[in-house]
């Protein structure tokens, strides 16, 4: 029986707070936010190879920013207008493997990627008016179109949630509490994402299987107090997850 091991295991000073995938490039792009200490950063690591390229990367404004997207190695973040407003303001695009600025626009916000690039438009224009832009210079492009401009695409896969009963060969290692399970079916492995209560404390699992039993297993939160969402996903046959809110971690299927 082969064992998986991790190709990425990383932990921050922050809670991960935002997961962004570059598909062209296999970045993984992650937002951390310290509220403690009011800091936002920033991290970024390749998925086929397990390079770190960014970890602890920071704007000059150290809260009030965040992720937009990830595309061709370009990472795009954001300013927040207010700290008690979700609104988004700014475009500052940086390169995802060594942290240079590429440009910023602080008239702009980020609306979507496209199959063509970024989307975005003037804040504070009314009506809205979208327009696409080259995501390593910023220049405007032309305006964007709906019949042109498709919503992108990307080979995220994401798990299934399924009754315990009807998750198909396999025979889980714990009773799920709740009855529910995250299950897919990658490279015929098997994933499965569960909630146990061990001395009622309730805990969060992960299992990679075959037709020979458990390949992997990892604890991903230890003590929490609720069901927690969909726990990983699967990029070009890579697994990626979060563990304890403050870790990530990646292994080749």
């Amino acid at each position: 029986m082969t064992m998986l091991q991790p190709l990425v295991s990383e932990t921050y000073n922050g809670l991960i707070w935002r997961l962004q995938i570059d598909s062209f490039n296999d970045i993984l792009a992650l937002e951390i936010r310290n509220e403690q200490d009011k800091q936002t950063s920033f991290s970024t690591i390749n998925l086929q190879s397990g390079e770190l390229y960014l970890k602890d990367f920071t704007l000059p404004e150290r809260w009030l920013t965040g992720i937009e997207a990830a595309w061709k190695s370009v990472l795009m973040l954001h300013y927040y207008k207010h700290e008690s407003s979700p609104e988004h303001q700014s475009v500052i695009a940086i390169d995802a493997k060594t942290g240079k600025e590429l440009w910023a626009n602080y008239r702009i916000a980020f609306d979507h990627l496209s199959n063509n690039g970024p989307v975005v438009y003037y804040a504070g224009m009314q009506p809205k008016k979208l327009q696409l832009i080259s995501a390593s210079d910023g220049k405007l492009l032309r305006n964007f179109s709906a019949m042109e401009d498709k919503p992108l695409s990307t080979a995220i896969v994401i798990p299934d949630m399924l009754p315990a009963e009807a998750v198909p060969d396999v025979e889980l290692p714990l009773v799920p509490y709740g009855n529910m399970v995250h299950y897919l079916t990658y490279n015929n492995y098997r994933i499965v994402s569960l909630h146990a209560q061990k001395n009622g404390i309730l805990q969060q699992h992960l299992y990679v299987l075959d037709n020979n039993g458990i390949l992997y297993h990892d604890l991903l939160n230890s003590n929490i107090q609720k069901l927690q969402p969909e726990a990983f996903v699967v990029h070009k046959n890579v697994l990626i997850y979060v563990k304890e809110r403050a870790g990530i971690v990646a292994l080749k299927l």
